[in-house]
């Protein structure tokens, strides 16, 4: 089983490929994300700047042994054949317009070389599925192929990451309750302001033995501590997708949850990751690190060194007792705040890359799982 550590690093950082905070320059990110002792694994995905990301990555672990590097990599997207689609980015490599089933394993094995030779190394030691459509959750032929990477050492494991948006609850199920036996990771959004809904796929992930590694742990940057209502947010942030009002959602609970931590001697961001690190087949955890850009007239921004510090100064035995965890999630709810990507019972209209209606398999995996696609699967405010 590989062991990717209790906190990584994620190349989406530093504002260059995600446009998160201000830009860091080049050697700037590499500084960022080089491996070290305490954060050993760094998180790529080859769409990142159509290549670039794997890119710096491949700066940044040049002059680490290959034996003190945990690299995990992200293949799905076909910036080479596919067209950008705007804000929706470049296509699936399952787009029945780009290619069929026939041409899946060509794509996936050429894909994973391609991002290994620009990460300067042979092998990744997870490869995750890159934000599938629907297709990619349910397809034999596209785990046939992932394993079939594994199984040529092109990888040491294998795993999916929904997105980009949050929800494919019961696509992740179903995809589990398929693939399971081979999955070994499962990226998923989750944290102590958004805990939904990815609480609610964490037991079939532990019931499958499929480590969780977590994203978004940071809560678009308000457990760091420098974002504010009035902290500019370029053009192109990706926080501008989030819903309205979600800083001023997240500063109302952010205190109280800090103080909670304080007193076990973390800090905020480090209180947001044990919460995490608390749940459920929870392995490891990856928040983005953002230098958030200059204007705030409530707060000065956190010099991105001092938080990349912060998370590898990150304790790895769980400080927080159950009923401080429990009293976290009980303050964090955020069920039913926002519309879910992939199966979704409100979905009308024609199947989406990131859309489509419940089918047969998603009821079945809603059923076993105990959940009510009507209940909890909704936005409610």
């Amino acid at each position: 089983m590989v062991d990717l550590g209790h906190a990584a690093l994620g190349a989406w950082s530093g504002g260059r490929f995600m446009h998160f905070g201000q830009q860091l320059s080049e050697d700037e990110l590499v500084d960022v994300l080089r491996p070290d002792a305490r954060l050993k694994t760094v998180v790529t995905a080859d769409v990142y700047g159509t290549g670039e990301g794997d890119r710096v990555v491949g700066r940044a672990i040049a002059d680490v042994p290959r034996a003190d590097v945990r690299l995990v990599g992200a293949i799905g997207h076909d910036f080479v054949n596919g067209v950008r689609q705007g804000a929706k980015g470049f296509p699936r490599f399952t787009d029945p317009a780009l290619r069929g089933p026939e041409a899946y394993a060509d794509y996936l094995r050429g894909a994973t070389e391609a991002s290994l030779e620009r990460c300067g190394t042979d092998r990744f030691d997870v490869l995750l599925l890159h934000n599938p459509d629907r297709i990619g959750y349910t397809s034999d032929v596209v785990w046939d192929a992932m394993q079939d990477l594994k199984d040529q050492g092109l990888t040491d494991a294998i795993g999916i990451a929904p997105g980009p948006a949050n929800g494919f609850t019961l696509d992740i199920l179903t995809c589990l309750d398929r693939f399971g036996d081979r999955i070994d990771w499962a990226m998923l959004i989750l944290g102590p302001l958004e805990p939904w809904p990815g609480r609610l796929v964490l037991d079939a992930c532990e019931d499958h033995e499929v480590q969780v590694l977590a994203r978004v742990v940071d809560y678009g940057g308000i457990f760091w501590g420098d974002l504010r209502e009035d902290t500019p947010l370029g053009e192109r942030d990706h926080r501008t997708f989030r819903p309205d009002g979600w800083v001023t959602r997240g500063r109302s609970v952010v205190d109280r949850v800090a103080a909670i931590g304080k007193a076990r001697g973390l800090t905020t961001i480090q209180t947001a990751a044990q919460w995490t690190l608390a749940q459920p087949a929870v392995s490891c955890v990856v928040p983005t690190l953002i230098q958030e850009l200059p204007g705030s007239k409530q707060v000065e921004p956190i010099p991105i060194a001092e938080k990349r510090a912060q998370l590898a100064a990150l304790p790895a035995e769980i400080r927080l007792s159950k009923i401080e965890i429990d009293r976290i999630t009980e303050m964090g709810d955020n069920s039913g705040s926002m519309a879910l990507k992939g199966a979704s019972p409100l979905f009308e209209g024609d199947e989406l890359p990131d859309a489509w209606p419940i089918g047969t398999p998603q009821l079945q995996a809603a059923r076993r799982w105990g959940i009510d696609p009507d209940q909890q699967l909704v936005k409610t405010v």
